[in-house]
């Protein structure tokens, strides 16, 4: 399958495992979940998997929950990722490339890619809460609204990630901070990843309202670093998913919990990017990448290029 709002050519993204239990298209994943709904049980059950880490230490995850939080725009473009074909079409070549660990998404992505075959092999991080949806009124409200411990652990995954945004202005903060501790907690009894992805967060006035704002400085990501490594009742397991920010070094010298960087919608020019992120990823505790719209919609719609571009940089 080739991008509908491309040219570009890229690996086929379809067909990568053929043995009978995937589908070959993508096409055939809504007759599959129409008339053979528990083939997706199925394929859990008995999808391979793999240790954490090789032989260096390094992951590479590619991202994809954005969708569910109604945030379906990428490099500029408003509605980039409301194709759905399209888009499963640019995760699983991402995931096809060399020294791609594996995804992290809400259930409908994750099952989809399972059923085309892509998630063989690969780690697969469970996105937790989903309901802050973009430019909402209620934004800020973090609640669970994916997967929860007990979901992640039936469908053998290997960690489940938080968004954790702390807003000092909003009394609703503390109800979002108490059921996140539990999710670490229940994450660390059971021995999952709780990989939690904090923000200093604030409502600014715009034209028409107000928007969620995150303070990317370093001096406010070090207090939301504190503040997140403090839930739950064990950290044994707890991992943190951090923005690369100026002063990477103050940020990084401020945790001893493994960390992997997200990659967001940069801004910058790709060179001026790639050297941020590669910079931070000498810096102790740093891990990997968690990266989704940057590679899966880069300006030169190569995603292959992109992502072996991005492995390039962890490895």
């Amino acid at each position: 399958m080739t991008a509908t709002s491309t040219t570009v050519h890229r690996p086929s993204a379809v067909g990568l495992v053929s043995d009978g239990r995937f589908v070959s298209s993508v096409a055939e994943i809504n007759e599959v979940r129409a008339r053979e709904p528990q083939r997706i049980g199925e394929l859990l059950a008995n999808r391979e998997r793999r240790d954490l880490f090789g032989a260096d230490g390094k992951l590479m995850i590619v991202a994809c929950d954005h969708p569910a939080r109604g945030a379906l725009g990428a490099s500029g473009k408003k509605n980039a990722m409301a194709d759905r074909l399209e888009l499963l079409d640019r995760l699983a070549t991402a995931l096809s490339r060399p020294g791609v660990d594996g995804l992290l998404a809400t259930a409908d992505i994750a099952e989809d890619l399972l059923l085309l075959g892509a998630l063989e092999g690969k780690l697969v991080f469970a996105s937790l809460n989903r309901g802050g949806l973009q430019g909402s009124s209620f934004e800020m409200d973090d609640r669970n609204t994916g997967y929860d411990v007990r979901g992640t652990l039936e469908a053998r995954f290997d960690g489940l990630k938080m968004l954790t945004r702390i807003d000092l202005d909003d009394p609703g903060t503390v109800a979002t901070l108490e059921r996140q501790g539990q999710v670490v907690t229940e994450c660390n009894r059971a021995r999952l990843i709780a990989m939690v992805e904090p923000f200093m967060s604030r409502r600014v006035p715009t034209k028409h309202g107000t928007k969620v704002v995150n303070d990317l400085t370093a001096d406010a990501v070090i207090k939301s670093v504190a503040i997140a490594s403090g839930l739950g009742a064990s950290s044994a397991y707890t991992w943190m998913k951090l923005p690369v920010v100026p002063e990477m070094e103050r940020v990084m010298a401020s945790t001893t919990l493994p960390t992997l960087l997200l990659g967001g919608d940069p801004e910058n020019a790709p060179d001026e990017t790639y050297a941020a992120w590669s910079a931070a990823l000498a810096l102790p505790s740093v891990r990997g990448l968690v990266l989704g719209r940057t590679m899966l919609y880069p300006a030169d719609d190569d995603v292959a290029k992109a992502v072996d571009t991005a492995v390039g940089l962890v490895r």
